[in-house]
């Protein structure tokens, strides 16, 4: 019997571009208007969570998720409020309970919009929506 041949481990590359993914520097991030969205969903809030929303407004939803991560937030904010835009609701007009885990330093929260003028509402802290309320009963606030 011949001299069995080992199997050489992989190497992994160490040109730029290639291998592990680096992460942004917070540093090198001046401002996070500039900057596309990032979506947490880990706070919705029971009676406002995507069990709320219709299987259409589900994949709506979904959609509107995509759309807006394509764009930046100065684009967000320059677009039209009921279309891909943002609108500010001020804290006192929600109806709902407000999580406890949000601070009073947060005076206002961000509607976008979904599955026609649906809102999803959260508030923004750098590059990242959480997303708190989905509302497609417009039972959350006043809407005008």
């Amino acid at each position: 019997m011949g001299k069995r041949k080992r199997i050489q481990s992989p190497t992994i590359p160490s040109s730029p571009g290639r291998g592990r993914i680096a992460e942004p520097s917070v540093e090198k991030i001046l401002n996070y208007d500039q900057t596309h969205p990032i979506f947490c969903l880990r706070h919705l809030q029971a009676e406002f969570d995507l069990d709320a929303c219709d299987r259409r407004e589900q994949a709506d939803f979904a959609k509107a998720l995509w759309k807006h991560s394509q764009m930046t937030w100065r684009d967000i904010w320059a677009a039209d409020r009921h279309g891909l835009g943002a609108e500010k609701i001020a804290r006192e007009s929600i109806r709902a309970p407000i999580p406890n885990h949000i601070t009073e330093d947060v005076d206002f929260f961000i509607a976008l919009r979904f599955s026609g003028k649906v809102p999803m509402v959260g508030y923004r802290i750098r590059d990242v929506f959480h997303v708190i309320w989905l509302d497609p009963k417009f039972d959350l606030y006043e809407h005008g």
